[in-house]
Parts: C-alpha cells; sequence; structure tokens
C-alpha cells in the first residue's frame, strides 16, 4: 500500500474517532428529550418514525447508563451502534485483516443489514 493512502486512510480515521468523541460528549451533555435537538424530517413531513428515530434521546440515555430508557427511545441503536463500530475497526483494519474485510462486505451480509433496517422501519410504525 502506498504511503499516501495509508496517511489518508489515518487521518479518515482519527477524523471519524474525533467525530465520535465530539457526538459523545454533546449528547453526554445536551438532553434531546428538553428541546433544541434536530427534528426527523421524515417524521414531520408523514408522521411515520423512521429507523433512527428516538435515536438521539436513546443515546443520551446509553451515555448516562439508562439502559431501558434507551431501549424505550429506539431499541434499534443496540444493534446500529455495535454494527457501526464493528464496521468503523474493519475498514480500520482493512490491511490488517483483510478476510474479515472481504467476509464483511459480502453482499449477502450488506444486503441483511439492509433487510433489518427495512423491517425495523415497517414493524415500529404498525
Amino acid at each position: 500500500m502506498s504511503t499516501h493512502s495509508t496517511t489518508t486512510r489515518i487521518v479518515a480515521t482519527a477524523v471519524a474517532v474525533l467525530v465520535v468523541v465530539f457526538i459523545c460528549i454533546y449528547y453526554y451533555t445536551h438532553d434531546p428529550a428538553a428541546g433544541g435537538a434536530p427534528r426527523c424530517m421524515f417524521r414531520l413531513v408523514t408522521g411515520y418514525d423512521c429507523p433512527g428515530c428516538g435515536s438521539q434521546r436513546a443515546i443520551h440515555s446509553l451515555l448516562h447508563g439508562h439502559f431501558g430508557r434507551a431501549w424505550a427511545y429506539n431499541p434499534f441503536i443496540f444493534f446500529a451502534v455495535p454494527v457501526g463500530v464493528f464496521y468503523l475497526l474493519v475498514e480500520t483494519w482493512r490491511d490488517r485483516v483483510p478476510r474479515l474485510y472481504r467476509a464483511a462486505n459480502r453482499p449477502v451480509i450488506l444486503i441483511l443489514i439492509a433487510v433489518a433496517v427495512v423491517l425495523w422501519w415497517v414493524l415500529r410504525n404498525l
């Protein structure tokens, strides 16, 4: 791998980590249930919940150790956060563990994740 692509990957990983840290600090110190948080445009337009509705309040609750409250806001967060962290690590370790990268990015796996999101979207609105 070239030095340029290695440097680019390191910078991208550092930026991603900084964004996650900023989000955690923001949602730890700001309660979205108290107002001032961005509203879901899908819900405002349709009246239905999107797959992520309640995620801001769930993240705030998780950061404060209120797992039951987080589950009540959006149980899908318990699936989405670990999957997101896993894929961030898989991308970071792409060259160190290429078999894991290939396995995690097989079309069938990505399709199953997409199906899970769509099923959650539909089922939460029934």
